[in-house]
């Protein structure tokens, strides 16, 4: 009798499971058709929009990382650790020309450039590896941010179809970000540039091609050639939590006015020329940064606050 419950509840586990998967496999095709209905209308071509999404299978491993569970005491370490570092070193000389090049014709440091390419596909060797089609429709079919993620989705058919990409090449991370610096198909869109003038746009093989994408995409959102991104600060006083976020700005006078001082304690620069943002990504017991233009346009390339911390770390320990 026992044997026989037990044998009933393992047949009803994997038959109940087969029916979840098999709904939530016709409700990802019934989705996939609103996709290419949403891509056609808006200016998709038909013909590509219905060839392409007939290959497009579901993605289990699509997902981004929100549920933090480190601080940045451990985080940054753990992402930057010494081998980055003195790779990172040597890469700003391998690349010493091409940066000097892409620095004089674009305006961005070499350092933030170097900075970018080692936290976001360590120095180029994790370019992306799955279908970016299939993330993306399979994140967008997901619900979280899905307005975002089909505006990305149709922006990967835009660069199949206008900028020649092979789609069996389109590859990304398990959240989209494609290339040497991912970035997302909207901002390759945007700002891709055939950096070795060889007449094709590869991001994933030329580091000339990814360095010049995300530089011009700097560039072109106003990187501040002179400026730095931020510093760490203390908190000498309560705060405001409305106060926080890259969404609040406030002059160096003002901040300070809010008890916030140099991480040494002195007081900070005296010049009201820069808008500043405070963060704290680890809450008020933690780390608490001012943080300028260029952190947020650095900030596009990451998927945290926590990575573009890091990446500013990796940016300073790199500098020559």
């Amino acid at each position: 009798m026992i044997l026989k419950i037990i044998l009933s509840a393992i047949i009803y586990f994997f038959t109940s499971h087969l029916v979840v998967a098999n709904n939530s496999h016709h409700q990802f095709e019934d989705y996939l058709l609103s996709l290419q209905q949403q891509a056609i209308s808006a200016g998709v071509s038909p013909l590509l929009a219905e060839r392409l999404v007939s290959d497009i299978k579901i993605f289990k491993k699509a997902n981004i990382d929100n549920d933090l569970q480190h601080t940045l005491e451990t985080y940054i370490p753990q992402m930057v650790p010494e081998i980055s570092v003195s790779t990172g070193r040597a890469m700003l000389q391998q690349h010493e020309t091409l940066l000097s090049n892409l620095s004089e014709r674009y305006q961005v440091q070499p350092r933030f450039m170097i900075a970018l390419w080692g936290i976001n596909s360590r120095f180029g060797e994790r370019p992306g590896r799955f279908p970016a089609l299939s993330v993306l429709a399979s994140l967008a079919f997901n619900g979280e941010n899905q307005l975002f993620y089909v505006d990305e989705f149709i922006a990967a058919l835009k660069l199949i179809e206008q900028k020649k990409f092979d789609v069996n090449a389109l590859k990304s991370s398990s959240t989209g970000a494609m290339g040497q610096m991912q970035m997302m198909p909207s901002q390759l869109l945007s700002y891709l540039v055939d950096g070795d003038n060889d007449g094709h746009f590869d991001i994933w093989n030329s580091t000339d091609d990814a360095f010049a994408s995300a530089a011009n995409m700097l560039n072109q959102q106003g990187w501040q050639f002179d400026a730095t991104w931020g510093r760490q600060v203390k908190a000498t006083m309560m705060l405001d939590p409305s106060l926080l976020g890259l969404a609040s700005t406030h002059t160096f006078s003002q901040w300070q006015a809010y008890g916030i001082k140099r991480f040494n304690g002195k007081n900070l620069p005296q010049r009201d020329d820069i808008n500043a943002s405070l963060i704290a990504p680890d809450g008020p017991q933690g780390r608490y940064y001012l943080v300028y233009d260029n952190f947020r346009l650095l900030d596009q390339f990451t998927s945290s606050l926590h990575d573009t911390l890091a990446l500013t770390y990796l940016s300073e320990k790199i500098k020559q």
